[in-house]
């Protein structure tokens, strides 16, 4: 069963939003995600944030060194433990990914 769209209303909301941002910024869209990284890091986000994110960079092509550079790079602003919870919760967003990786898989096998 599918949502409609009132039934999605933050969804929706969160879309729409991030759909105008990357419509109103000179900014190439590797650059909009390295942006949105490392502003990832300043507001402490979840790992869900992170998944989101990182889902969008590696369809971009932005690269692994990249958002090492990104975190070499604000660390100096957001501080130290910052950076350590970042790196953190990047982690948990990878081992998220694979989680519903192993689960797509095992749905299609079933």
């Amino acid at each position: 069963m599918s949502a409609s769209p009132n039934e999605t209303p933050v969804l929706d909301l969160i879309t729409n939003i991030n759909a105008a941002s990357i419509e109103a910024s000179s900014l190439p869209l590797e650059g909009q995600i390295l942006a949105r990284i490392a502003a990832l890091v300043a507001v402490d986000a979840p790992p869900a944030s992170y998944l989101m994110h990182l889902g969008a960079a590696g369809e971009t092509g932005v690269t692994e060194e990249q958002i090492q550079g990104v975190l070499c790079a604000v660390a100096p602003i957001v501080g130290t433990t910052r950076i350590v919870s970042a790196a953190g919760k990047i982690m948990r967003a990878l081992g998220l990914a694979l989680d519903l990786a192993e689960l797509t898989a095992e749905a299609e096998e079933g």
